[in-house]
């Protein structure tokens, strides 16, 4: 089996609950709604969202990171493949110097994974990726600004995935700067959508202020990396800005245990003050 069919098995395949794992999620962790609206989609899907120790007793605000693949970002019971465990990473860092954040987590879309988060049509179907951003801009992101304290600018606006999740960050990033300003890139699946790059180069403002956290592992086969490589090199070409940062262990895989590995130093990459 090449390294490209196992990479696409994973993207399409339907994510079912694991019955007999038990529920792993915080108690910061909460389900806004089983079914919340996209109009954009003329779909329904459930949000989750973390918020953080000491959210209640206070009157603060606080910076916002949205994460695709929701049924993998907290709980462990509805993940197909592992949890990246953000919940109790954000809990452990409580009490260092680095600024909290409220987490939002949406679930896929199943079978229409793929679709959803691919922004370009493609021979695996047609895209539904820029209706899925603009649910997150023009639906999600007004209703969580006004039913939770957040800071609303684009600096305090982040979002983040892996695989294509990583792929509907980096055309967001893209297409809303001034809605969203920092993007964790895992392992994103460029491959699947190479208009990308002209969309990024020609939307993206040039010595972008924004943060971006590339991520691709050495043992994920294909062209990912050298894919990852591009991407990076149209954003920080003499590579001399700091807010953009790619990584490559040796030892990734494309598998949640690794992004759950590697969120800590993503998020301490957005958030360090």
């Amino acid at each position: 089996m090449s390294r490209y069919l196992y990479i696409l098995i994973l993207l399409v395949l339907p994510w079912f609950t694991r019955a007999q794992v038990k529920p792993t999620r915080s108690p910061n962790v909460q389900v806004i709604d089983t079914a919340f609206k996209m109009p954009q989609l003329n779909k329904q899907r459930r949000i989750w969202i973390y918020l953080p120790q000491g959210y209640a007793a206070s009157a603060k605000k606080y910076p916002v990171l949205y994460m695709h693949d929701g049924q993998n970002v907290f709980d462990a019971k509805t993940s197909a493949y592992g949890e990246w465990n953000v919940d109790e990473i954000l809990d452990s860092l409580y009490q260092t110097n680095i600024q909290q954040a409220i987490v939002v987590g949406i679930d896929h879309g199943g079978e229409d994974r793929l679709k959803e988060y691919n922004p370009y049509d493609s021979k695996y179907g047609k895209g539904a990726g820029k209706a899925y951003v603009a649910f997150l801009v023009e639906t999600l992101k007004p209703y969580i600004d006004a039913h939770y304290r957040t800071l609303r600018d684009a600096k305090h606006t982040s979002i983040a995935g892996s695989s294509m999740g990583g792929l509907i960050s980096m055309y967001a990033l893209a297409r809303y700067p001034k809605v969203f300003g920092n993007a964790g890139v895992f392992s994103a699946a460029f491959w699947i959508a190479p208009e990308v790059y002209k969309e990024v180069a020609a939307l993206l403002p040039k010595g972008t202020k924004a943060k971006v956290y590339f991520v691709t592992g050495g043992m994920e086969g294909g062209s990912m990396s050298t894919d990852m490589e591009q991407m990076y090199q149209l954003l920080n070409p003499k590579g001399k800005l700091k807010n953009i940062r790619m990584l490559e262990p040796a030892d990734g895989k494309h598998s949640e245990w690794f992004w759950h590995r590697e969120f800590p130093e993503f998020y301490k990459f957005i958030f360090q003050p």
